[in-house]
């Protein structure tokens, strides 16, 4: 027998977190989130509670647990779209598609109980959050900032009417075998004839106190139309830089300011972690710790995080500075190859950036949608 609870009691939030690191133990693409974080989402202060109405549900197969599934109405993103949609999210099943089938019937049940007529996803309360569902590429690590799930996923929510809303793609990318330098010499004619510079900070805290506010201005002005984006709130900004924190070294991170110190592009990059935290699903105990310092210290794998351009300079070439930068990361002797972490299909100018670089597209991700009314 199957049956769906709305979860509303500790033991219920306890499945529902602990449910994915069950389903997916032992398997070497998957990267938990981490743990403590995970846990946020049903405490009263959770930093999207102001802008967002959420209903989380747990699938049991004979008194098992066996699924689950999360809505999230984001007034943000339907006021901004004029959209009536909830987001679907955190959706884990194993091999049932009747167990599928119940989650998604609770949910769609719960989006029109809300007067919404729409349910997208899989997409989390932001685009800070992970999104899409893998669609090819199982074969791949998912990075730390990446979904990952199994191949059948896709043919319940196709099943159940889900379709095509939009994709994303994720590459590996090396440094051209035949690199002469041309990037770099680019760089520099970009920074001399706009007369550019560098904006430099002695460690993370330094980097912080003095770009975190045009980081912010800059990502809400370039990413103000790509899909599913949202205006950054106060705890949002102060969840980010407690994560930036964390991760951040100013080694891996390229701010380009204009002549009056004012930032036009930016580029994040962080040493890939989810090798560190996976053999402890996402739990920070003392050994995964030490594997966490570790990786940030020396890691093979580069995930690239955040590139924001003023659309302003768009056309004046300055990604090419952040795309040098990305060539002298990826020059180090440790470093193997960088993930882009997932990229619209349609975001040509972060698209044609990968061109420059001996670049692979290893996984796809899909956002679903179907419409209820």
């Amino acid at each position: 027998m199957i049956s769906v609870e709305q979860v509303t009691t500790k033991k219920q939030q306890k499945e529902f977190l602990n449910f994915p690191l069950k389903l997916y133990k032992g398997n070497p693409y998957y990267a938990p989130p981490l743990y403590m974080d995970e846990k946020k989402i049903f405490k009263k202060d959770f930093v999207y509670n102001d802008i967002c109405e959420c209903a989380y549900f747990n699938a049991y197969k004979d008194g098992v647990m066996a699924g689950r599934i999360s809505g999230i109405l984001q007034k943000s993103a339907n006021k901004k779209y004029n959209q009536k949609r909830v987001r679907l999210s955190k959706f884990d099943v194993i091999e049932d598609e009747e167990v599928a089938r119940a989650l998604f019937k609770a949910l769609e049940e719960w989006t029109l109980q809300q007067g919404m007529e729409e349910v997208v996803g899989p997409l989390g309360f932001s685009d800070l959050e992970r999104e899409g569902l893998l669609i090819d590429g199982f074969d791949k690590p998912a990075t730390f900032e990446e979904n990952y799930n199994y191949p059948y996923y896709q043919t319940f929510l196709e099943n159940y009417g889900y379709q095509k809303e939009v994709d994303w793609t994720g590459s590996f990318v090396r440094v051209p075998k035949d690199y002469d330098g041309e990037v770099d010499k680019l760089a520099d004619y970009v920074m001399r004839r706009y007369k550019l510079h560098l904006g430099l900070s002695k460690n993370t805290k330094d980097f912080l106190n003095k770009y975190a506010d045009g980081i912010f201005e800059l990502l809400d002005k370039s990413y103000e139309f790509l899909y599913g984006t949202v205006p950054f709130t106060e705890g949002m900004k102060k969840m980010m830089i407690d994560n930036f924190k964390l991760v951040i070294d100013v080694k891996n991170v390229a701010v380009i300011l204009d002549e009056n110190d004012k930032m036009v592009c930016f580029g994040l990059a962080f040493p890939g972690i989810a090798d560190a935290v996976r053999p402890s699903g996402g739990r920070l105990t003392p050994g995964a710790i030490v594997r966490v310092l570790k990786a940030l210290k020396k890691s093979p794998v580069i995930d690239l995080c955040i590139v924001g351009v003023d659309p302003e300079w768009l056309n004046r070439g300055v990604s090419i500075v952040v795309c040098s930068g990305l060539m002298k990361m990826l020059q180090r002797e440790e470093v193997q190859y960088a993930d882009t972490n997932i990229n619209l299909e349609d975001n040509y100018a972060i698209l044609n950036l990968w061109k420059r670089f001996d670049s692979q597209v290893v996984k796809r991700y899909r956002c679903f949608v179907k419409k209820l009314v």
